[in-house]
């Protein structure tokens, strides 16, 4: 199902510029920045517009999971091949994670974003920290894992909780494969129930702009594009260094497997200026398993890898974690051992899975390394949460490369992606944009 199929065509094959989605959504978010810039107090105030949106999404995303995941592994016919995918995505996210921590303290060695700032800790305010600081105490490895169970079989679909409806999408999944014969009707069912779920996706979609526009008037309204400051080098370096790490380290692995990151982003363009505008990975998260699969990566491969790495494999976050806690460290004139360095690294490469794709979890996770690091004082996050706003888009956009990125490598690592099929899409998708 195209969940683009609702886009309305012109006379000829090619919609008409205004009518593309992603084109709707860049103006929208232009007109949001305008006004939240020239009326800020107004801007503010469509904060629920933004909110709507992403609500609409996360109802949404626990039905489009279970359904690609249980419809996919029912369909596998080795169940063997369950736990290698899983196993092969695992594998994918710890060693891209592990890097893109490692970029983010490179970067923000050479750079130094925090050097000459000479704030003393003390006279930091950290009220609306204590909050993260809060949240982030229960963040604990062990309430992560606990909280993957669900209360029961079917609370994963109410409340939303991607990794428990993941958990559960799995079991029941292997459950259908191994009863195929006696099973075949609900089978069937979820299959064809797949088809209005998707149209539903599509439908919802057209409320793009709307959530964009909402979302970046609030954004900009409140805290003001002057707002960014002396923190502009902070925000600069953690843009160009996201850049480089998707175009070099992520295009890397690309090329070793056959294809190219610039084509894959173009391929994915509308799902990315979705993130911009709303900063928020999950508001793509249906749009992209479809895509992914349309591209010729089995079902059951989409179903597997992308939902886990949204809290698997977050490579923005992980960039921003340790240049964030860098940056603080060099604002408050701390002098970090390349030991304190590696285990503010380690801390963060386990406090960073399990976020949440949504906005502000980076800030969570980043108060969880903090509190458990005390090298680097947790009241310096003040510094930085005026222009965390400005930086969730970037993490949410680089997040989103690195799960497409994952999915066609573990498809391909797996024998399941269709080589001839995915070409032909980049080709056809690089051939329309020329």
């Amino acid at each position: 199902m195209d969940i683009h199929a609702h886009q309305p065509k012109a006379s000829g094959d090619k919609p008409k510029f205004y009518q593309i989605l992603y084109v709707q959504v860049i103006f929208a978010i232009a007109m949001g920045i305008l006004l939240g810039h020239f009326f800020p107090s107004v801007g503010e105030s469509f904060k629920p517009l933004g909110d709507a949106f992403i609500n609409i999404v996360k109802m949404i995303i626990a039905p489009v999971i279970f359904l690609t995941v249980v419809t996919g592994i029912a369909s596998m016919n080795n169940m063997g091949s369950v736990g290698r995918v899983t196993g092969k995505a695992m594998l994918y996210f710890i060693t891209f994670s592990t890097l893109a921590l490692f970029v983010g303290m490179i970067v923000a060695n050479v750079i130094q974003p925090g050097h000459g700032l000479n704030i003393d800790p003390a006279t930091l305010h950290g009220d609306k920290v204590s909050e993260y600081v809060e949240k982030a105490h229960d963040s604990t490895i062990v309430g992560f894992l606990m909280n993957i169970i669900p209360k029961t079989l079917i609370s994963p679909l109410v409340g939303g909780e991607i990794l428990q409806v993941l958990f559960v999408a799995i079991l029941f999944g292997i459950a259908l494969a191994t009863t195929s014969a006696q099973s075949k009707p609900i089978i069937d069912f979820l299959n064809n129930l797949t088809t209005p779920v998707f149209k539903l996706v599509g439908m919802l979609m057209k409320l793009a702009p709307i959530g964009a526009f909402g979302a970046m008037a609030f954004t900009i309204g409140k805290y003001g594009i002057g707002s960014i400051g002396n923190l502009a080098l902070l925000i600069v370096t953690f843009y160009i260094t996201a850049v480089l790490f998707v175009v070099i380290i992520l295009g890397a692995v690309a090329k070793y497997n056959g294809f190219s990151i610039i084509d894959l982003v173009r391929y994915i363009k509308e799902e990315l200026w979705l993130v911009l505008g709303t900063s928020s990975s999950e508001a793509a998260l249906p749009s992209l398993m479809d895509k992914m699969e349309k591209a010729g990566c089995e079902k059951s491969v989409v179903g597997l890898v992308i939902p886990t790495g949204y809290s698997f494999n977050l490579d923005g976050t992980n960039i921003y974690m340790t240049m964030a806690a860098l940056f603080i460290a060099q604002a408050c004139n701390i002098d970090l051992t390349i030991g304190q360095q590696l285990t503010l690294l380690l801390v963060a490469m386990i406090s960073s899975k399990g976020a949440a794709g949504v906005t502000g979890a980076g800030f969570i996770t980043l108060a969880a390394t903090l509190s458990v690091v005390p090298d680097v004082p947790v009241a310096g996050m003040a510094l930085i949460l005026g222009i965390d706003r400005f930086m969730s888009e970037c993490r949410a956009l680089t997040n989103l490369v690195g799960n497409a990125c994952a999915t066609v490598v573990v498809a391909r690592w797996d024998k399941a992606l269709d080589k001839e099929k995915f070409d032909a899409t980049m080709k056809a998708h690089k051939a329309k944009k020329a």
